[in-house]
């Protein structure tokens, strides 16, 4: 688990409207997991609302019936829907918008940002574990829940940005 991670405040700045969250990490590096605890210790209204109108993950859009059924064709498609989500939340002034998806590379990330800031809210990146380490990466190969192998994994971990 990250050390860093765990630290992130959900206070913020009077000049603020709420918070955003961006994470980053490879599957099964635990971005969910984080996602669930930090949100489990906020105020009973944040939590009640939250994953109804304040959490946003390409993934939960490949599931249909409960089933996770990735379809490469539709992956441009679910990336616009779960950032037009996101940015309606924003604007909507939910107080934790959380945008869960890998985001590696830099551009991956950038309209999230730019949302959250341009509608006054906070930023804040959580990475999840060191995507370059091959514990981690041997980790995460074997806990995430999508059948991603280790092969795709390294691949994902070798685009890795620091920012």
């Amino acid at each position: 688990m990250p050390d860093k991670a765990y630290e992130v405040n959900p206070a913020v700045a009077s000049d603020t409207q709420g918070l955003a969250i961006i994470m980053r990490g490879l599957p099964g590096s635990g971005k969910s997991h984080w996602v669930n605890e930090f949100i489990a210790r906020q105020a009973v209204e944040v939590r009640d609302r939250f994953f109804t109108f304040g959490y946003f993950s390409t993934d939960s859009l490949f599931y249909r019936d409960g089933v996770y059924q990735f379809d490469v064709k539709r992956l441009s498609e679910y990336h616009q829907r779960n950032l037009t989500g996101f940015i309606q939340a924003l604007s909507a002034g939910e107080p934790i918008v959380i945008c869960d998806n890998t985001n590696l590379t830099r551009w991956e990330s950038m309209a999230y940002e730019a949302a959250a800031k341009a509608l006054g809210f906070q930023v804040r990146y959580v990475l999840m574990g060191d995507p370059k380490d091959s514990a981690h990466q041997a980790v995460c190969a074997k806990r995430n829940s999508h059948g991603v192998p280790l092969a795709q994994i390294i691949k994902m971990a070798n685009s890795f940005e620091e920012f």
